[in-house]
Formats: structure tokens, sequence, C-alpha cells
């Protein structure tokens, strides 16, 4: 049976303009920017905290932004005959990284280059993280596609390996996972805020130790109190999908972006604030950025052109951090959160 292509209506709102100080790209940088944000979601609440998590960054004028990796990652999984040929020949394969990239990755993509590979054997089995860098797409296609033939030289150049998969969980691909935590997918984006005590106490109704207090006790000790793996804090997952939907990326990814630490201290009477995300996966060309509803917010952040999946991520991370700003506020406060989503969200019949 055929499928029919249907559209679903989303609730998207413009929030901002989010006040950039800074933004510190591994290409390219910018100072002094204000960019408004399309966001897309069911919970509309998220429109007003974002923004008045936007309207901070304007008054205190001291946001910025620091992208510290940019890769993508595809784990390749092989068998060998017992876990001494393994280790001899996962040592080879890591060895030859150069060959791989000149002979076969540069051949799929001209986009996609090789630039690290590790490996974790477990028993006979092989598991091959290779890392990318793929320009401005957000790679997964490319890195798979190239991944394949990587893999079928190696089983060439080793035939008594059996070859499991292109996929071998080792990625890590929409889970949450230590290694991500670690070594990264996607890019790797740092915001930080300082913000005045005035501005706390007028704008969000609360202080800096209030603030602190509550990160200490809800964000770091309740992560790890619940089990949660290198991740603490309030709901980055809601932030990322609205703004994933609104700009065309694949939205599964924010199970991996959500990982990220918020880190919260009073310096010089100010409130100082980071939201740390490891993970944040976006692309400004590919596959689901030819709608016309997604041009146009592209084009809006100004997005289109070379190094517009990294100004994403810039972008993003601002979000990321309004959107924990306002929560975390509001938090302090008893009361004020069940109040807004009920003067927001619910109506009466």
């Amino acid at each position: 049976m055929a499928t029919q292509e249907m559209a679903t209506r989303i609730p998207t709102n413009i929030i901002g303009p989010i006040h950039f100080n800074r933004m510190h790209g591994i290409r390219h940088h910018a100072s002094d920017v204000n960019i408004e944000v399309p966001l897309a979601t069911y919970e509309t609440t998220l429109f007003h905290s974002v923004g008045r998590g936007a309207k901070v960054t304007r008054l205190a004028g001291t946001l910025k932004t620091v992208v510290l990796s940019d890769f993508m990652t595809r784990s390749l999984l092989f068998e060998a005959p017992d876990a001494h040929r393994a280790h001899v020949i996962s040592s080879a394969v890591e060895s030859n990284i150069h060959q791989y990239q000149d002979k076969i990755v540069s051949k799929q993509s001209r986009h996609a280059k090789l630039i690290r590979i590790d490996s974790k054997i477990i028993g006979t089995l092989i598991y091959l993280r290779l890392t990318y860098e793929t320009g401005d797409a957000s790679g997964h296609n490319m890195t798979t596609f190239a991944s394949d033939k990587v893999a079928a030289h190696i089983t060439t150049s080793y035939p008594e390996l059996s070859y499991i998969s292109v996929s071998g969980n080792y990625c890590v691909d929409k889970k949450v996972s230590a290694v991500n935590g670690i070594l990264g997918r996607g890019k790797s984006v740092i915001a930080e805020i300082t913000i005045p005590r005035k501005i706390l106490e007028e704008t969000l109704r609360t202080t800096p130790e209030k603030m602190v207090e509550l990160n200490i006790k809800k964000n770091l000790v309740g992560s790890i109190a619940s089990g949660g793996l290198m991740s603490a804090n309030a709901h980055y997952a809601n932030m990322l999908l609205a703004f994933y939907l609104a700009t065309g990326q694949d939205a599964a990814n924010i199970v991996e972006g959500s990982q990220g630490i918020t880190h919260m201290d009073i310096k010089d009477d100010c409130l100082y604030m980071s939201v740390n995300l490891p993970n944040i996966i976006v692309g400004s060309v590919g596959h689901g950025k030819d709608t016309e509803d997604v041009l146009e917010h592209l084009r809006l952040l100004d997005a289109k052109g070379p190094g517009g999946a990294e100004k994403l991520a810039h972008i993003a991370a601002a979000v990321v951090l309004c959107g924990e700003l306002s929560l975390m506020a509001a938090l302090t406060n008893n009361g004020e959160l069940s109040a807004s989503h009920k003067r927001i969200e619910r109506t009466t019949s």
C-alpha cells in the first residue's frame, strides 16, 4: 500500500531577539548580534519562558557561546576469531585512518573527512567508532555511506572478520550514553551568561543565592539520586525539540542532545550560569531543510550560507540557556510554574 504524504501543523512562534555578546566558533566568530529565533512546539508556555530568558540576554548583554568541537560519528561492528586477533586488527585499523580517508571516504563525499577512530573490544567483538567532519550537514547519511565502504575495505583486508553491522550502538545515535557525554557527538557547545542581581530581582523575581541553591539540590543532587547519566539539567529537551522542529532537524536527536550539565555560581554579586551541551546535532543543508517553512526559518536565522550549521549550534545553546534560566527562576518561587501553565494553557469550557 502506497504511503500518502501529509503535513502536521505545530504551533510556531518567533521569540527574542536573543542578544549575543560574542559567538566563538571553530570557523566563524561574531560579536554584538541580535537574533530572533523560531520555535515549534505544542508546549506553548515555552514561547513565553524562552522569551523571558531572551529578555535577560538583552538586559545583561553578557551572553557568550563557544563551539568546542564539531563532528559526526558512526560505529562499525565486526567479529574476530578471538580477542587477541580483535586487538591486533583494531590497532591496525586505527593506524590506517589516513589511508581510509584518502582512498575511500574522499571518494564517497567531498564534505566528509575521517578524523578519528576509537575502538572497543568485547570478547571477539570489535566496535569501531569512526569520527567525521561533515561541513554544514548534520552528517547522518554521509557518514553511514562512507563507513559502509570503509567496512568493506576492512573485511577485504582481514577476511577472518565477520562484518556484523554498519551501526554497532557505539556511535551513539539517538540514545543517552557515557561515550557521547565524554567524547561528544555533533557539536559540543557551551552558552554562558553573567546576570547582575538587580536584573534577576526585577525581571525573574529571584536572587543569585536562590538560583545556585536550587541548581545544586535539583539539577545536581536530584540527577545523581535519579541515576542520570552525565546529565544535570532541568529541561534541555524542551528547547531543543522546539528548535529542531522549526529548523528541519532530525528531532529524535534530542535524546542525546538533551544530555548536559547546568552550572551556576555567584561571582561579584552576579549570577554566573552556563549550559554545557556535548551533543548538539544540527545541519543547515540536507534532508528536511528544503520545505517552505524551514527555508524561511533558516533565512531568518541567516543560516543558509557557509558556516550555517555552526551558527545553528550557537543559537540552539542560547535557546537552551534562555529556557533553562527562566524555568529555574520560576521554580525558586513556589506556585509560579503551576500558575503560569494554568494562565497560558488552560481554558474553561
